[in-house]
């Protein structure tokens, strides 16, 4: 039987009082049967590939993004957030469902519909917690994973939809494709298309979300929207390429900088990516689109958020801004995710609950994990959070940002590798013993692995004793997809 809010019931309840003292009451004001003001909706932005080049986190001077700098503002900044794990399936499995990697064994990629019931079935994913207490829910294009767009979905969603490009046609003189025949590298494709705005995904999805927020809903509502860039191929209005220039400035990066990093940390790094990039000499583009990317989901997120502004929900409604995990431009002899280093597991986070938090405006520096996003929206919606849930909510940083937090973000990249990021530390220990450890406060592009120097062994024993798994969950075998990482479970490299 579909669960039901308390807050919905009592709604529903007064639907049972006579009907003259309902027609007396509607007589002397407007009577909307709007979502009930006291039970808030969410608005959950997902963003994919995003790192923190973006001006609320200052990862870049030549960022542009004005509407999420002015939701940074409004709400709570985690400026010290990361992601559960560096790639888009495993994070958001760990997001939706709650459970850590270490726990589910969800550690590679994954087809939900292809993994056994009895694996998934113990879990309740996070819209679809909300539908079964009453909230009407949508998702909009990448919430889940992609190829998970049919899981569970009409359990989950009251409304879903899916939107791709149109057949972009690029701009003449502009961009960067090694080579046109060869789709396989469409991480190395800069694309300023000269399309309507209406023929790229990201657009057609904010437009689905402006629609639904122009209706009347006469229940509390879910809104997840799932924005695809900056995720490869770097494709955007020409428009948003044109707002930056031909050369861009590099990121920090240490000649030899891998020189300290153990086997299985290097195998991480996509080195054959590199040097194809500084054989066609095309970091300037590349970098350049990646900004165009998140230059055109900011236009998007601005778009929502006016939209929201101008439905009259705006002053009920939860806003969460998030994305399933970094991206390297260079960094470390890495391009892309798949690391467990600074620049692929730290991620723009923000939420804000416009009802009066005391936190709002602020930042908080404190180490927070995307695992705990499911109680964090459960506590601040008055929801019976599942038992099993990973995680803690966050609603003490929302009300006190500068408040102490004990435990680091942890971070899981294949069974037996995690990196453990408290507030000036990085602690990674890899599925073979081997280590690396960073002083944040002195070195925050981590170009100094302190894990061999003596004088660190006690740090290195507390942060693996106490926040370390004691236990592992085995690897889910059905269902598996793309499994590119050197683990517990994979003991040759067969790093790419």
């Amino acid at each position: 039987m579909e669960k039901i809010h308390p807050m919905i019931k009592l709604k529903f309840a007064a639907m049972l009082w006579p009907v003259a003292l309902s027609m007396t009451i509607c007589a002397g004001l407007a009577c909307n049967v709007a979502a009930e003001e006291s039970y808030p909706n969410v608005l959950m932005l997902c963003i994919d590939d995003m790192n923190d080049w973006c001006g609320f986190l200052g990862g870049h001077p030549e960022a542009k993004t004005p509407n999420m700098d002015k939701l940074a503002k409004r709400g709570v900044n985690f400026t010290n957030a990361h992601c559960t794990a560096p790639a888009c399936s495993p994070s958001r499995n760990a997001l939706l469902l709650g459970v850590e990697p270490h726990k589910s064994g969800l550690y590679p990629f994954y087809k939900l519909e292809n993994v056994d019931r009895q694996v998934l079935d113990q879990y309740t994913n996070l819209p679809r917690l909300f539908k079964e207490n009453g909230y009407t829910t949508c998702g909009i294009t990448k919430v889940f994973h992609n190829p998970d767009n049919t899981y569970e979905r009409e359990l989950t969603w009251d409304d879903y939809a899916s939107y791709g490009d149109r057949n972009v046609k690029g701009a003449p003189g502009k961009g960067f494709m090694a080579d046109e025949t060869d789709r396989k590298k469409k991480y190395m494709r800069v694309c300023p298309g000269v399309n309507p705005l209406d023929d790229f995904m990201d657009h057609r999805t904010a437009s689905h979300a402006i629609r639904f927020l122009d209706k009347k809903h006469e229940k509390p509502f879910f809104l997840a929207v799932g924005f695809i860039r900056p995720h490869v191929e770097f494709i955007t209005p020409e428009a948003n390429y044109d707002r930056f220039p031909a050369s861009i400035a590099p990121p920090p990066i240490k000649e030899g900088d891998l020189d300290d990093i153990p086997p299985v940390g290097r195998s991480m790094a996509r080195e054959t990516v590199i040097q194809s990039f500084e054989t066609h000499d095309c970091w300037d583009e590349v970098r350049r689109g990646y900004l165009a990317c998140i230059s055109f989901t900011d236009d998007n997120v601005g778009r929502v958020m006016e939209a929201l502004e101008k439905s009259g929900y705006m002053d009920n409604t939860i806003v969460v801004l998030w994305s399933d995990h970094g991206f390297h431009l260079g960094e470390k002899r890495s391009y892309t995710k798949f690391s467990l280093w600074e620049e692929s597991t730290r991620v723009p986070f923000i939420i804000w609950d416009p009802r009066g938090q005391k936190g709002n405006g602020e930042t908080c520096a404190e180490p927070v994990g995307l695992i705990n996003v499911y109680r964090t929206l459960c506590d601040l919606a008055g929801l019976q959070c599942p038992e099993y849930v990973d995680g803690m909510s966050l609603v003490p940083w929302l009300r006190n940002p500068a408040k102490p937090k004990e435990n680091p973000a942890m971070t899981t990249w294949g069974r037996g590798n995690y990196s453990l990021r408290a507030k000036d530390w990085r602690y990674t220990r890899y599925f073979d013993g081997t280590e690396e450890l960073y002083d944040h406060a002195r070195d925050p592009q981590e170009w100094t692995n302190l894990a061999s120097n003596p004088e660190y062994a006690a740090m290195k024993h507390e942060l693996a004793q106490q926040w370390l798994p004691k236990s592992e969950a085995p690897q889910v075998i059905s269902g598996r997809e793309l499994y590119n990482v050197w683990d517990a479970d994979k003991r040759k490299n067969k790093s790419k």
